[in-house]
């Protein structure tokens, strides 16, 4: 078969699909730019759209794009190329988190992810619904971790009392949050009541409060006042999924973020809806916490709740052109 060529429409496409990626406070922390010359697309950090106080040292910035890199490699793959990754290629350019080269295909090192994964781009979102009691069967289960571990991450799913234990971690960094002024006023700087904007969360997203108060869902305005919130029954056995690295380093967050957007990728196309639970990752010592048990080893880089239910209404998204160089999209 012909390499498709990357042309206008092509590359709108795969940026298109970049950018649909998850990121903190969808807060689109990405800028990319086409080399015509080697056919290659870099990845470069928007620290504008960074959050001082949450994410002090970048590690969600990180994740976030290399959730849009996986998202990349997908639509390559999709028209017909491909995609060679480098991540952070070069050390003098410290912005520069990835290049992602499309080359034509090489069947016998081309890595084969699920053709159903582009069109579940499209369809994936964060839903802070309340799912139901369907469990995830242990197949489902078994695929999402092999999704992660192609990526070198490692996800695990905790049993009931280490689920019950873990969510505990998460409600302490919820109340941190909530009691802390400087986030507080950070978070909502992302928060639009009207919808209008192309970044951030419009309140039509946020979801409810758990009434049983088992699953801390994430306040966004950061109240104080959670007998205040909108509060429905979430599911009483949730399904948790931890997703850890070995090491923890710049590259070990962007490979956490390939990670985890193949996971939600195949959750999508299993019909399953995720919601994350990122809260205690903001803090150092409840991060700690958090690393697997009993041993202890590797890092954890996000709590993910899964499950089935309602779809959720999607957030806002920057244009192609919006998060290019100018010469990227004529």
């Amino acid at each position: 078969m012909p390499i498709a060529s990357l042309d206008a429409t092509t590359l709108e496409a795969c940026l298109s699909a970049a950018v649909a990626a998850p990121s903190f406070f969808n807060s689109q922390p990405w800028r990319y730019r086409l080399d015509p010359g080697t056919v290659t697309l870099e990845v470069r950090a928007a620290p504008e759209r960074s959050l001082r106080h949450a994410d002090p040292v970048g590690r969600a910035l990180h994740i976030s794009v290399g959730a849009s890199v996986f998202n990349l490699r997908v639509a390559a793959l999709h028209f017909g190329w491909s995609p060679l990754v480098r991540l952070l290629p070069s050390p003098d350019d410290p912005g520069l988190l990835a290049t992602v080269r499309m080359t034509a295909p090489v069947h016998h090192t081309t890595v084969a992810l699920r053709a159903d994964l582009y069109p579940a781009v499209w369809r994936r979102h964060s839903s802070r619904m309340p799912f139901s009691g369907r469990p995830v069967p242990a197949p489902v289960r078994a695929e999402l971790a092999e999704a992660a571990h192609m990526e070198g991450a490692l996800v695990t799913f905790p049993a009931r009392a280490e689920t019950a234990r873990m969510l505990r971690v998460v409600a302490e960094a919820e109340h941190r949050n909530r009691a802390d002024s400087d986030r507080g006023t950070e978070s909502r700087r992302w928060l639009h009541p009207d919808g209008a904007a192309d970044i951030g969360l419009p309140e039509t997203v946020l979801g409810p409060q758990d009434a049983r108060e088992q699953i801390p869902m994430r306040d966004f305005s950061a109240q104080r006042h959670p007998e205040r919130l909108p509060a429905q029954d979430f599911e009483t056995i949730p399904v948790i999924a931890l997703l850890t690295t070995e090491h923890d380093r710049r590259t070990d967050w962007l490979r956490a973020g390939q990670a985890l957007e193949h996971l939600l990728l195949v959750a999508t196309a299993h019909g399953m809806r995720a919601s994350l639970l990122h809260q205690p990752m903001e803090w150092p010592d409840l991060r700690t916490e958090l690393n697997p048990v009993p041993e202890h080893a590797g890092h954890a880089q996000m709590l993910i709740r899964l499950g089935y239910g309602p779809e959720g209404p999607a957030t806002p998204r920057r244009t192609p052109r919006a998060v290019s160089d100018p010469d990227t999209i004529g």
